[in-house]
Protein backbone atom coordinates (compact mmCIF):
# COMPACT_ATOMS: atom_id res chain seq x y z
CA UNK A 1 0.00 0.00 0.00
CA UNK A 2 2.60 2.64 1.15
CA UNK A 3 5.30 0.63 -0.48
CA UNK A 4 8.37 3.02 -2.04
CA UNK A 5 8.31 0.79 -5.46
CA UNK A 6 6.41 3.35 -7.50
CA UNK A 7 8.17 6.91 -7.49
CA UNK A 8 6.48 9.97 -8.48
CA UNK A 9 9.20 11.94 -8.88
CA UNK A 10 13.01 10.62 -9.95
CA UNK A 11 15.61 10.65 -7.11
CA UNK A 12 18.06 12.91 -7.48
CA UNK A 13 21.72 11.05 -7.73
CA UNK A 14 23.66 12.81 -5.53
CA UNK A 15 21.22 12.80 -2.52
CA UNK A 16 21.13 9.38 -2.92
CA UNK A 17 24.46 9.22 -2.83
CA UNK A 18 25.00 11.35 0.04
CA UNK A 19 22.08 9.01 1.73
CA UNK A 20 24.02 5.80 1.55
CA UNK A 21 27.75 7.22 2.50
CA UNK A 22 25.64 8.72 5.35
CA UNK A 23 24.22 5.16 6.46
CA UNK A 24 27.72 3.65 6.21
CA UNK A 25 30.25 6.12 7.43
CA UNK A 26 31.51 3.91 10.66
CA UNK A 27 32.95 1.65 6.91
CA UNK A 28 34.93 4.63 5.95
CA UNK A 29 36.21 6.01 9.18
CA UNK A 30 39.69 6.38 9.28
CA UNK A 31 41.68 7.77 12.77
CA UNK A 32 43.91 10.74 11.41
CA UNK A 33 45.88 13.34 13.47
CA UNK A 34 42.88 15.55 11.89
CA UNK A 35 40.08 13.21 13.98
CA UNK A 36 42.20 12.48 17.07
CA UNK A 37 42.70 16.38 17.67
CA UNK A 38 38.94 16.80 17.11
CA UNK A 39 38.30 13.81 18.98
CA UNK A 40 40.44 14.91 21.94
CA UNK A 41 39.09 18.37 21.91
CA UNK A 42 35.34 17.61 22.40
CA UNK A 43 35.97 14.24 24.86
CA UNK A 44 38.94 15.96 26.96
CA UNK A 45 39.55 19.68 26.57
CA UNK A 46 35.86 21.23 26.44
CA UNK A 47 34.63 19.23 29.07
CA UNK A 48 37.86 20.21 31.36
CA UNK A 49 37.52 23.86 30.45
CA UNK A 50 34.09 23.92 31.62
CA UNK A 51 34.48 21.77 34.80
CA UNK A 52 37.05 24.25 35.11
CA UNK A 53 34.78 27.32 34.70
CA UNK A 54 31.84 25.70 36.83
CA UNK A 55 34.68 25.15 40.04
CA UNK A 56 35.75 29.09 39.71
CA UNK A 57 32.34 30.32 40.30
CA UNK A 58 30.71 27.74 41.97
CA UNK A 59 28.62 29.48 44.75
CA UNK A 60 30.08 33.00 43.28
CA UNK A 61 26.52 33.67 41.97
CA UNK A 62 22.96 33.77 44.08
CA UNK A 63 20.12 33.50 41.26
CA UNK A 64 16.97 33.24 43.52
CA UNK A 65 14.81 35.67 43.09
CA UNK A 66 13.94 38.26 45.73
CA UNK A 67 11.18 37.61 48.09
CA UNK A 68 8.72 39.44 50.76
CA UNK A 69 11.09 40.63 53.66
CA UNK A 70 14.58 40.40 51.55
CA UNK A 71 17.27 43.08 51.55
CA UNK A 72 17.57 44.55 48.46
CA UNK A 73 21.41 44.55 48.88
CA UNK A 74 23.58 41.51 48.05
CA UNK A 75 26.50 42.37 50.52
Amino acid sequence: MAGLEHYKLAQDPAFVRLSNMTNNRYKYFRWTPRTARITFAYMVAVPAIIGYIAYKTDGKYDFRAKRRGDDMREF
